[in-house]
């Protein structure tokens, strides 16, 4: 069982479509709108708490459960944490490094989304705000910035930010064109969250080259469960803890 929602939880999927003796599904928790296709079996939704996690997790037998959720989800990892601990399956979470500063980098180092929001300043100023549509409400407290938002589904009401601008995209993204757009759109600022991996990061870099300070989330502090950050390295997992009747013999039996 994946619970996923990130690239690296595709880039594991189609590992697993590959492994005909692996019967492995997808969850993913519903706030996409239209999620890409998953070559595995998917549910969307959530399980209703620890409990409902618990009573899927037996009532589909699942050996080994796999933590592939954004960095930021940190409710779903405890409650795979606790749901795994009641039933005994082996839990492993691959995760992606988090960024790391760099020379040249400015960043406003803040522990939450509210606090992102006063670092920016009582100046008004053009900001780049990535950090998902869920936690634009924290940003109602400082309407006096105009907003160059980037999402991928519609965020809903935004009247609490009256001066702002929608861009509908979804990663992974060019430096080139982030480099462009940071331009275009006189940034002053950039406020995000640190996902780390790959498949952002370029907007890091173009903040970087262009001498723009960037206000980074940092990632909430995760369960202590092994951890690996490779798909190679889960599926050994996933070897290392097979049933005892699935793992085969010397002679291949």
């Amino acid at each position: 069982m994946v619970l996923g929602g990130t690239t690296e939880a595709s880039a594991l999927a189609r590992a697993l479509a590959a492994r005909p003796d692996l019967d492995a599904t997808l969850s993913l928790a519903g706030r996409t709108e239209a999620p890409a296709a998953q070559p595995i079996p998917t549910r969307i939704g959530g399980f209703g708490g620890v409990a409902g996690l618990v009573e899927w997790l037996r009532a589909e037998r699942v050996d080994v459960l796999v933590d592939a959720t954004h960095p930021f989800a940190a409710q779903m990892s405890r409650h795979a944490a606790a749901a795994a601990a009641e039933t005994g399956v082996a839990l492993v979470a691959l995760s992606r490094p988090p960024w790391q500063r760099e020379s040249g980098d400015r960043w406003i180092e803040v522990g939450d989304l509210d606090a992102a929001a006063r670092a920016i300043g009582e100046t008004p100023r053009r900001v780049l705000l990535t950090t998902g549509r869920l936690g634009l409400a924290a940003f109602e407290v400082a309407p006096q910035h105009h907003y160059v938002i980037r999402t991928i589904d519609h965020p809903g009401d935004l009247d609490g930010l009256p001066d702002h601008v929608l861009l509908f995209d979804r990663g992974p993204f060019d430096l080139a064109a982030e480099r462009a757009l940071m331009t275009a759109a006189q940034i002053d600022v950039v406020v995000t969250k640190n996902s780390g991996g790959t498949a952002t990061k370029a907007k890091i870099v173009a903040a970087r080259e262009l001498g723009l300070p960037v206000v980074i989330v940092q990632p909430p502090a995760r369960p202590d469960v092994p951890v690996v950050h490779s798909v190679a390295a889960v599926l050994a997992f996933v070897e290392a803890h097979r049933p005892p009747s699935e793992v085969p013999t010397e002679r291949g039996e």
